[in-house]
């Protein structure tokens, strides 16, 4: 008989496949009341459009007919934001730029010295700053001082009323040859002779060619564009009375709307409904990304959240601000890798999506096809940087995703007469807007790179570069640790190698793990000599001490120590949490038994590390690995891998037993899965060696 699970049952196992891999981090009731806020206003301004929205829009299909009525001229929307975009690319205002004039005059100051040491040394001394004919030669030499000075003051006249005019880089050298001879005219260089005219047109050639003095001015740019559409008139649509304007059932185009609006029959007003949904709808979307964010990063702490809601809020005002002008690519792509290489690419990936969902204003005339090619990139880029293991490969991420992007849109502009889909909707941009949106996203990539080891720092950000970079082994405090405590050190290498394989054959983090091994027992430094493996022949100071409740308060100032190291170092909580969860609540063994053996009744929690236990699989799996590495380098080479197995196993065992692994969110399987990942890492140590022969010495001939 086909017995059916009940749906509580079904409930309870679904409840338990979404149970996020580790025990998730508490806020405290402050800090819940600050992502609250956060999200209120996340969702205010995602549904601000909405408070006061026209009853119509482009693309509705009209609810009546509607007629002109009377003759009007109605602005085009359309086409004068169409035409805005068009000149903002050749409506460019440059002005002088004292700076650059003066470096220019100076470059200038220098030829001319340079002029004067070659006549005072001899022509044929040094090499000049132009190439001189004889009869320049012959000049030179023949000036007086009186000549060289007012040649010199008619050579800085000229050049200064040059650069007044402006000058640009890309001019022709003949054309500011005779440029400069026309300005030498004007002034008293005519009563010269040719060879000191042909000499300053050389000198003023060579100091201002290839260069510029001049800077765009954005305010008298946009003043530009402001006059030249005056100018050029706003383009309109004349309307004559009675004139079909809507039919009833058929979609709103954009100039109908703009004549719809003209006549009053477009009605603003509160729409507390629509904006309720479009208020819940960003609120709900918020708190659905900050539990994907914490079911997938169960240690998320309240500052990392406060930055993924920052940038969406951030995201939320600039739509806001520049409406159909922002582009996509500029406020989805750049968070997304920011979030992906701080918290993950699942992370980053949640944020993006919400980010596109709750889009607080409509793409119309612009296209949808421009947000959807934008959450395209965001998500490549989102999961290729999540494989990235450097700044470098970061680096050329940034380089290559404008470039892909600009590709991308060429391609589907080349696509739309045979596809038939319009990604722009009625505005086709060219090839120049394309390039300046591709410019545009990549110079915003190339500042969140730059952001990113300020935000490390801020927000607790731990992004694979990162830990690579706190892995070196050549860091002061990893370099301290292999001097002051080497038997600490090897120790630590050993654990390291056992964790990484445990973590690759579960999934686990493995750049996370190798780094806080590293870092686990960097409290051993306060006293180093009172750890087993850091003693020599010497007596052991626990003998001396002969008191086992404080050796084992010595044991648990490891712990301490570690973790005020680490806060003195700037570690990131993910790598600190490794110095007290490797330990957890273990007992103390030894030195209990040595208590008990004075005091059968003497209270065992006070031989116990005060935890917390492991809170991840990273952690979980270092606590293994450490209570395993002592016992897998005892065992004889001839040892099979079952008798190894069996050995680790009943160590593991007992931290099971005793609720060691109970937080972890490490199942029985990938425990196992652990424990012959040990195994192998140990027969690859103790792998069998062949013995060389080592011939005896010869004696030396009496």
């Amino acid at each position: 008989m086909v017995r059916f699970l009940g749906v509580s049952k079904l409930w309870r196992r679904w409840q338990r496949h979404q149970r996020p891999a580790g025990r998730i981090l508490r806020w405290t009731p402050l800090q819940s009341a600050v992502v609250l806020m956060l999200c209120l206003a996340v969702a205010m301004a995602s549904s601000l459009p909405w408070l006061v929205e026209p009853n119509l829009q482009p693309g509705d299909l009209a609810p009546f007919d509607a007629q002109a009525p009377k003759a009007a001229l109605v602005r085009d929307s359309t086409a004068l934001e169409q035409r805005r975009s068009t000149l903002v690319a050749r409506s460019v205002v440059q002005v002088i730029d004292p700076d650059q004039t003066r470096e220019l005059m100076l470059r200038l100051e220098r030829q001319l010295s340079q002029l004067q040491r070659i006549t005072e040394s001899g022509l044929s001394a040094r090499v000049g700053p132009v190439n001189l004919s004889a009869g320049e030669q012959n000049w030179l030499e023949e000036r007086t001082d009186e000549q060289r000075l007012a040649w010199d003051n008619q050579v800085r006249r000229t050049a200064e009323r040059m650069l007044s005019q402006g000058l640009v880089s890309s001019l022709a050298v003949d054309q500011l040859q005779q440029a400069s001879a026309m300005q030498l005219e004007t002034d008293r260089m005519a009563e010269e002779s040719e060879s000191a005219r042909s000499l300053a047109v050389k000198l003023l050639v060579s100091s201002l060619q290839g260069s510029s003095n001049l800077r765009t001015d954005p305010n008298l740019s946009k003043q530009l564009i402001e006059e030249q559409l005056t100018k050029q008139g706003i383009p309109t649509i004349e309307v004559r009375k009675g004139d079909l304007i809507t039919r009833k059932g058929e979609p709103i185009s954009p100039q109908a709307f703009d004549v719809l609006d003209h006549f009053g029959l477009v009605r603003r007003q509160a729409r507390p409904l629509i904006w309720l949904g479009r208020f819940t709808e960003a609120l709900a979307a918020s708190g659905v990304m900050l539990l994907v964010m914490r079911r997938e990063r169960p240690g998320l702490e309240v500052r990392q959240a406060l930055l993924a809601l920052s940038l969406l809020l951030l995201v939320q005002i600039a739509k806001l601000w520049f409406q159909g002008t922002v582009s996509p690519l500029a406020v989805l792509v750049p968070p997304t890798l920011i979030l992906t290489d701080g918290l993950g690419a699942s992370c980053g990936l949640a944020w993006m999506a919400v980010a596109a969902l709750i889009w607080p204003v409509p793409v119309n005339g612009l296209g949808d096809g421009r947000l959807m090619i934008a959450v395209v990139m965001a998500s490549a880029g989102g999961v290729i940087a999540g494989r990235q293991r450097s700044r470098g490969q970061l680096l050329q991420l940034a380089l290559l995703l404008p470039m892909a992007a600009l590709l991308g849109q060429w391609i589907l502009l080349q696509l739309q007469p045979l596809s038939g889909w319009r990604p722009w909707g009625s505005l086709n941009p060219g090839l120049d807007e394309l390039g300046g949106e591709a410019l545009l996203l990549g110079v915003l990539l190339m500042i969140s790179l730059l952001m990113i080891p300020l935000l490390e720092g801020s927000f607790g950000l731990v992004t694979r570069a990162r830990l690579l970079e706190l892995a070196d082994q050549e860091r002061p405090l990893l370099r301290r640790l292999s001097c002051e405590a080497p038997g600490t050190f090897e120790h630590t290498l050993m654990i390291c190698g056992l964790a990484e394989e445990g973590a690759r054959a579960v999934g686990a983090n493995v750049d996370l793990i190798r780094t806080g091994s590293l870092y686990h027992d960097v409290g051993k430094l306060h006293a180093p000599d009172w750890f087993i493996e850091n003693q020599k022949d010497g007596p052991n100071p626990h003998d001396a001490l002969n008191d086992p409740e404080a050796s084992a308060a010595v044991l648990q100032a490891h712990v301490d120590e570690g973790l005020k190291l680490a806060k003195r170092h700037r570690l990131p909580r993910p790598i600190a949490d490794f110095i007290p969860e490797h330990q957890g609540t273990l007992k103390m063994g030894y030195f209990l038994h040595r208590a008990r053996e004075r005091n059968a009744d003497v209270d065992e929690n006070r031989f116990r590390y005060h935890g917390p236990t492991p809170r991840s699989r990273e952690t979980a799996i270092l606590m293994m690995a450490d209570g395993c590495e002592a016992a897998l380098r005892s065992l004889p080479p001839d040892t099979s891998d079952s008798q190894a197995i069996d050995t680790v196993r009943s160590i593991v065992e007992s931290r099971l037993l005793d609720g060691q692994l109970r937080k972890s969110g490490l199942g029985r399987a990938e425990v196992e899965l652990v424990l012959q990942a040990f195994v192998r890492v140990w027969r690859r140590m103790r792998h069998r060696r062949i013995p060389y022969p080592i011939p005896a010495r010869s004696r030396p001939s009496s």
